[in-house]
């Protein structure tokens, strides 16, 4: 049976540096958190200039994982347990933050030295408790590395983490999360089957598509009812999308700053153990 869309979630601004602006549907004033989702930033494609300089410097996290899809361009990442990567258009990337971890990203110096477009979302993918106070990590994975599914004509769907049609994404979590990039050529349909049960998640990163009989447009969140499992998109136009399907975790959220843990007081001290200079040091 088709599942029901409980709310559609406008994406809005939101200036995240001095510089830098993107597309936030969740958390929505009308939504809060799809746990283990607790974040989606869509940032925009940004034209950048040959020999601009533009990076989101040195910034801490604890309890959760950013988790980058590199729409066009390439971007950097270095952290302070060592991990100093680069990702290209198509790739993604997830760092577990763990007890605690500082990082800097951006576009890659190349591209700044170059110039180009650069266009990606981030989203943050909570951990459960029993994992928040574990060992920082790092994986990315090409465009290569992730398996094609939904094969059809018109059709372009790259499983990025989870399983589906008994395949398995490169990226990996603590509880199931199936990720899915799609690009459906106009007039082209697709169908989805989730688990009952589990919070599914569909953003319009692009385009124009019917969805269950719904129009929506690009910028949009979908969040549908846990029960059954059908969901079908028609591209009116040519689209691109994000599907999002996962395991609840059935625990208490406090997000603040760059945090997210289990109660406000856990928060606190995660803001407190930054200033005080217990999360280390990263030059850049």
């Amino acid at each position: 049976m088709k599942k029901a869309i409980d709310h559609i979630l406008e994406g809005r601004e939101k200036k995240i540096t001095e510089e830098d602006v993107v597309i936030q549907p969740l958390p929505h004033q009308n939504f809060r958190f799809a746990n283990p989702f607790i974040v989606l930033h869509h940032m925009r494609p940004v034209v950048i200039k040959p020999g601009q300089t533009s990076r989101i410097h040195p910034h801490p996290h604890r309890g959760f994982s950013p988790y980058t899809i590199m729409l066009q361009g390439e971007g950097y990442h270095r952290d302070n347990a060592g991990n100093d990567k680069v990702i290209k258009a198509g790739d993604v990337q997830q760092m577990f933050a763990g007890r605690g971890i500082l990082h800097s990203e951006g576009p890659t110096e190349e591209m700044l030295k170059q110039g180009g477009t650069q266009e990606l979302i981030q989203l943050w993918i909570n951990a459960p408790k029993a994992h928040k106070w574990d060992e920082p990590f790092y994986q990315a994975a090409t465009q290569d590395q992730q398996p094609q599914v939904l094969q059809s004509d018109g059709l372009n769907f790259r499983l990025l983490s989870g399983e589906y049609e008994d395949k398995t994404g490169p990226i990996k979590n603590f509880t199931p999360v199936i990720s899915i990039v799609c690009e459906i050529s106009a007039g082209k349909a697709a169908h989805f089957t989730a688990t009952p049960g589990y919070w599914t998640l569909l953003y319009i990163i692009h385009g124009d598509v019917v969805v269950n009989d719904t129009v929506v447009s690009a910028h949009n969140l979908i969040v549908f009812s846990k029960e059954n499992e059908d969901i079908s998109v028609t591209a009116a136009t040519d689209a691109q999308i994000l599907y999002l399907s996962a395991e609840p975790i059935e625990e208490l959220v406090a997000a603040k700053d760059n945090f997210v843990m289990n109660t406000p007081e856990e928060n606190e001290q995660a803001i407190a153990d930054y200033k005080n200079g217990l999360f280390g040091s990263l030059s850049f």
